[in-house]
């Protein structure tokens, strides 16, 4: 059982659920809802609380998880919806141990938890690309040394772009790297957040730096510094 590996979710759509189950096989992934599960819970304990809960607050959960003997030292993380300030210090007050921004994937968990225990090097966190540079860990986009404030969307959306540049991505492909897990997404919403993410690029003092191709889709090309 030491070896055993348990994964907490709140609220998980069956698509997550099933995405975690199909990789990781060996994990056991329990979905969190108002109550902490009874009894043991076996192995290394990961628990991920959104900061809005259906029922409760994601602050209130962390505490109920801290408070609980069969959770109490588990490792949890708090899913915000943005990068506010004030959401990451209430978050680690409450017990939380990090924080992610945007929305939870199976991806994310498993290199999370891969990092965490030494299985895998560290992610590149950074990509610059021209004027354009993104700082993943911080949450940070920056054209020229000037802060661009993105929505989450849009920075997932520029940090994708940054990571694959001259590669041409299709609205669909976007809309499965980048959409809310199991949410059925208009590719319109594509031209939504790229257009956005254009405009504030452009504000900032950046060429446009995405083309679109037509009948295929969006490429960011690369950009002399």
């Amino acid at each position: 059982m030491t070896d055993m590996t348990t994964i907490l979710i709140t609220a998980p759509s069956l698509v997550l659920v099933h995405s975690l189950c199909e990789m990781r096989p060996e994990w056991q992934v329990i979905p969190l809802g108002e109550s902490i599960p009874d009894g043991p819970i076996g192995g290394a304990v990961w628990g991920f609380v959104d900061w809005v809960c259906p029922t409760i607050s994601g602050i209130e959960m962390c505490r109920r998880l801290r408070d609980a003997e069969q959770t109490r030292r588990s490792h949890l993380t708090m899913v915000l919806d943005d990068p506010d300030s004030d959401a990451r210090r209430r978050a680690l007050q409450a017990g939380a141990d990090d924080y992610i921004v945007g929305t939870l994937s199976a991806d994310q968990i498993i290199e999370r938890i891969d990092y965490k225990v030494g299985t895998v090097q560290p992610l590149r966190q950074r990509y610059v690309n021209g004027l354009i540079a993104v700082d993943v860990s911080a949450h940070q986009a920056r054209v020229n040394g000037t802060l661009v404030p993105l929505r989450p969307n849009e920075f997932r959306l520029l940090t994708h772009f940054m990571e694959y540049p001259d590669q041409v991505f299709s609205r669909s492909a976007l809309i499965d790297r980048l959409g809310k897990d199991g949410e059925a997404l208009d590719e319109r919403t594509v031209d939504v957040w790229v257009g956005r993410l254009r405009r504030a690029l452009i504000q900032h003092g950046a060429a446009d730096p995405l083309r679109t191709v037509r009948s295929m889709g969006y490429v960011m090309d690369s950009q002399d510094s």
